[in-house]
């Protein structure tokens, strides 16, 4: 296998590695930060044979290095694709066992990859700074949303609605995730519920949107929700050190009834959630609620103790599926001029 194959080798994997299908399948089976971590070894690999072809080296050591390479790439292949087989099956018979198993792969794998690097340096490969990095298809969100665009999502809105205006038994800060597979809706949800005027801003004097997506450093979460803040300060919050911004922030949610959205969650990592809710879980008004979308239900587990408080978002109805489907095939009133297609597409 030459350079330039093991190069397209590596960035097939990468892509697969970054795929809707390979996140929720590690997130469903615990690993997902073993992947990103995968993922990030083999970019910088990809990294090296990009300086190595250019190089053009003719000796048998570098040729060996390669051979190597080679095979963890194959093993890795190997690994991912039985994780695409995973994600396409309705259910895992054993869980348990799986999560075992592919831990085991994965970390082996990593291990191999890892040795691999660091050999990089018998032959003075250079990182090529412009490949190093997996650029994240996930964009960044906002709390706008145009309500004539969205199809039968009012009885979720309501009922998401319920409960984020529902009195709790106790005084702690509520959580309430909203979980579902990807495109189902769940950002459009909560941003239907975050600009409902007569009830939500009427009880949430305070609203924060807050877009996670796949990096939950405290620091910047942080950061982010201070500026999601009606007024946010004139000063540059991102030279803050963190216990300066907690002190920020928990001054600003000071007697607040607040409404944060944390939205696209991926962080799986119990302790980083419970570091960010013990800054916040005190600070605001009796009432103040959290409404976080995610994919994973462990997730939403890990950040939510009362379970009736999750709300699992299903996918449309049939005809409201279809209606959805002709609103995007067709201009206003042209799909009637179209009745063979109309049964085609239904």
């Amino acid at each position: 296998m030459a350079e330039s194959l093991l190069f397209t080798v590596a960035e097939s994997l990468i892509g697969k590695l970054t795929s809707r299908a390979i996140e929720e399948a590690s997130l469903t089976l615990g690993v997902y930060r073993d992947l990103q971590d995968m993922k990030d070894k083999m970019a910088l690999i990809k990294a090296f044979m990009l300086d190595a072809e250019h190089k053009k080296p003719h000796n048998n050591v570098l040729s060996e290095w390669l051979r190597q390479i080679k095979h963890v790439f194959s093993d890795a292949e190997d690994i991912v694709d039985d994780f695409e087989c995973t994600a396409l099956r309705k259910r895992v018979v054993n869980m348990v066992a799986a999560q075992v198993r592919m831990a085991r792969e994965i970390k082996d794998i990593n291990q191999r990859l890892a040795k691999v690097a660091a050999q990089r340096d018998m032959f003075g490969l250079q990182i090529n700074e412009k490949d190093t990095h997996v650029v994240d298809m996930r964009e960044m969100t906002h709390s706008h949303v145009n309500h004539l665009n969205v199809i039968a999502r009012e009885d979720d809105k309501n009922k998401i609605m319920k409960l984020l205006l529902q009195d709790g038994h106790d005084k702690s800060l509520s959580v309430i995730p909203i979980v579902g597979m990807g495109g189902l809706g769940k950002t459009t949800l909560a941003k239907l519920v975050f600009n409902e005027i007569t009830n939500i801003d009427e009880c949430f004097p305070l609203k924060m949107w807050v877009c996670v997506s796949n990096n939950f450093e405290l620091r910047i979460v942080l950061i982010k929700i201070r500026n999601s803040a009606p007024n946010p300060t004139s000063e540059k919050l991102e030279n803050f050190e963190t216990e300066q911004l907690q002190n920020h922030l928990r001054h600003t949610l000071q007697d607040q009834k607040f409404l944060l959205i944390l939205d696209d969650v991926w962080e799986d990592d119990n302790a980083r959630w419970d570091e960010l809710k013990e800054i916040i879980i005190d600070t605001g008004v009796e009432g103040s609620k959290i409404l976080v979308t995610t994919r994973s239900p462990l997730i939403a587990t890990l950040m939510c103790s009362n379970s009736s408080n999750s709300y699992l978002l299903e996918g449309l109805s049939k005809d409201d599926s279809f209606y959805l489907f002709l609103k995007l095939a067709f201009k206003e009133g042209e799909d009637k001029k179209h009745s063979q297609l109309l049964e085609i597409g239904r």
